[in-house]
């Protein structure tokens, strides 16, 4: 089960991030912005990241929460 949960949540946070990205890139906040610098782009993609892994534990959680209640309730 606990390699079960790592490739879950390995999954859902790469699908997770690949969404948010194209959501950013999709989505232009207002006015355009200048170009940001090294350190400014490093951190909106591990803040992106971190992100995606937080929405991957929660819907980890309740995959594996909800097949853990049906399971229980069956028998």
């Amino acid at each position: 089960m606990v390699k079960a949960s790592l490739v879950i949540m390995a999954v859902l946070t790469v699908l997770v991030a690949m969404g948010l990205r194209w959501r950013e890139q999709r989505l232009p906040l207002g006015k355009p912005q200048p170009r940001q610098g090294w350190i400014a782009a490093q951190k909106a993609k591990a803040n992106r990241w971190v992100t995606a892994a937080a929405i991957a534990a929660i819907g980890t959680t309740v995959i594996l929460g909800g097949l853990h209640w049906l399971r229980v309730l069956q028998g």
